[in-house]
């Protein structure tokens, strides 16, 4: 038989315990609250992305009343969010569809859960209310070039 020290016994249930812990709130978080990890919404080619559809006219897009679909480009030379600039009333809801055309850019918008990762040929979409008027600025988090500190925007919710 295979003698055990009480102090192995007392870690090896504490792992097990918080193993357990961690797989139910991941769980608990998973299927009973929504939470998902962002996915993209579709590929794309990076090369024309910019000249065809909705991203060559990048901007705010009117749906319903208080219904918005946002389309904003993103690229290191001239390091810019495109348009870095929206309007939208309150109590808005905006979907934004955000790509890049040339390297790894990051999309944060201050004052609510959007945060995401951009890579060029994927779309991210990302949704979000505005129940309160104000200013939310949205900046790049992932280093992209020399200019990286200039991208930044705002969206103003009047």
């Amino acid at each position: 038989m295979i003698h055990v020290d009480t102090y192995e016994k007392y870690w090896m249930w504490l792992t097990l315990a918080v193993l357990v812990v961690f797989t139910v709130a991941v769980g608990i978080s998973g299927f009973m609250l929504g939470v998902q990890v962002p996915v993209p919404e579709r590929l794309v080619d990076p090369n024309t992305i910019a000249k065809t559809g909705n991203f060559a006219t990048p901007g705010l897009r009117t749906l319903a009343p208080n219904k918005y679909e946002a389309y904003i480009l993103t690229q290191a030379s001239p390091w810019k969010f495109l348009p870095d600039k929206l309007e939208v009333p309150v109590n808005s809801t905006v979907t934004f569809y955000v790509t890049s055309v040339d390297v790894q850019h990051g999309f944060k918008l201050e004052g609510t859960n959007i945060n995401v990762q951009i890579l060029p040929g994927q779309i991210s979409k990302m949704t979000a209310t505005f129940n309160q008027k104000g200013s939310f600025p949205f900046v790049c988090t992932e280093f992209c070039g020399v200019g990286h500190q200039n991208m930044f925007g705002t969206l103003v919710v009047k």
